[in-house]
């Protein structure tokens, strides 16, 4: 069945036309009409009740539908989460730094919610997964640790914020103490006076401005005057010297699991997370900052770049599935070319799915760049690719 999506409108989106999840948008929707400066952030595809998707042909909200259809999801998924979907599915458009966050386990979730109902609003945990669809910047992770020591040696500003102290134990630690004393060093830096990293972050500003370019590479000041512009005198401006800078390009995919601090920065990527809205934020944001609390969530894990991507494994040549280490979704990459007929691979799960490129016909609905349909338990498609590029689809679904 083909689903109408919703487009939320987020400060952080990219603007206009130049957001691909607006572009699909239209295309999902031929009516939507695009502003110029309006910033288009997330596509949804899902049964949030903040933006649900319906059903084309009749306009029926999609939660509703399942309710009255539960034997679409599957029997594990009934079994498992009930008669609703344990997924959310989105296309992000990022054209400014989301807040510097992490999302609690769902034990740590339960007690939040418990503790905190206003701020943490349901008591499920939200491990999420990436798949760029251009190239994707985010931060993510702690740096290995001597990275991090580097940068604590060379960048006095970030060292005087964190604390002499503070430095000089983790410079001086052993392998079994290195979480605790990271976690007493990123602490201090995170409660720091705003005047002090208002003053230290001018202080380093001007110092990088006037570095020669070798130099300013060893220092990021390209990714950290940009953060600095977006969100003057955030404590979360210094987050680069701390945490993995990654780059993903198309197809690449980065999982993250609870306790895992990260941050997109910019591009265009497919996403799906469990259904929550729990998120704990400490920088590079306006909103509600939780300190405290992100403090003592982080594992403090110190793991390099490369240990972020996420490999997906090939199921036949035109199918790639990422299967995280949680029931709640899963998601199948499919690329076919010109030309060629496949079948979708029934799943035990109910499912959605896009299309981002190219267009095909199916005996069911024709599929086109924009298409969104909801494919039921143990169903499957085929289609014939009639573009001559690829057509490239993205599948959701429960990971059961």
């Amino acid at each position: 069945m083909e689903l109408r999506c919703s487009l939320q409108m987020y400060e952080w989106g990219k603007v206009g036309e130049n957001s691909e999840a607006a572009l699909l948008a239209r295309a999902n929707n031929p009516s939507l009409q695009i502003q110029d400066l309006t910033p288009y952030a997330e596509l949804w595809m899902g049964t949030h009740p903040n933006g649900p998707s319906r059903l084309a042909s009749t306009g029926e909200n999609l939660h509703e539908w399942i309710q009255q259809n539960p034997q679409v999801l599957g029997e594990p998924v009934r079994q498992r989460f009930g008669v609703q979907l344990p997924f959310l599915f989105k296309v992000l458009s990022v054209n400014k730094a989301l807040s510097i966050q992490v999302h609690p386990s769902k034990i740590q979730a339960e007690e939040l919610h418990r503790l905190l109902p206003d701020i943490y609003k349901d008591p499920n945990h939200k491990p999420e997964m990436a798949l760029a669809l251009s190239p994707f910047e985010a931060l993510c992770g702690f740096r290995p640790l001597d990275q991090i020591k580097h940068f604590l040696n060379t960048v006095p500003e970030l060292r005087s914020c964190v604390g002499q102290e503070n430095v000089e134990t983790l410079l001086s630690c052993s392998e079994d103490t290195q979480q605790e004393v990271l976690g007493q060093c990123f602490q201090s830096l995170m409660t720091r006076g705003d005047d002090i990293i208002t003053t230290a972050l001018t202080s380093l500003l001007n110092r990088i401005s006037s570095l020669d370019e070798s130099s300013r590479g060893m220092h990021l000041a390209d990714l950290v005057e940009r953060l600095h512009s977006q969100f003057p005198g955030d404590v979360g401006v210094f987050g680069p010297y701390l945490f993995n800078h990654v780059t993903l390009q198309p197809g690449e995919s980065l999982y993250l699991a609870a306790n895992e601090p990260h941050a997109y920065l910019s591009g265009d990527c497919v996403e799906c997370m469990a259904c929550s809205d729990n998120t704990v934020r400490a920088g590079l944001t306006p909103k509600l900052k939780d300190v405290p609390t992100l403090c003592s969530l982080l594992s403090y894990i110190c793991e390099p770049a490369s240990s972020k991507l996420f490999v997906g494994t090939d199921e036949d040549e035109f199918t790639t599935i990422f299967r995280p280490p949680v029931p709640d979704f899963a998601v199948v990459k499919i690329t076919v070319p010109e030309g060629r007929t496949y079948t979708m691979t029934p799943r035990p799960s109910a499912s959605i799915a896009i299309v981002t490129q190219g267009c095909a016909t199916s005996p069911t609905l024709p599929l086109h760049r924009g298409s969104v349909f909801f494919l039921p338990a143990d169903d499957s498609v085929q289609f014939t690719v009639t573009s001559t590029e690829p057509l490239l689809l993205f599948q959701a679904m429960a990971n059961v």
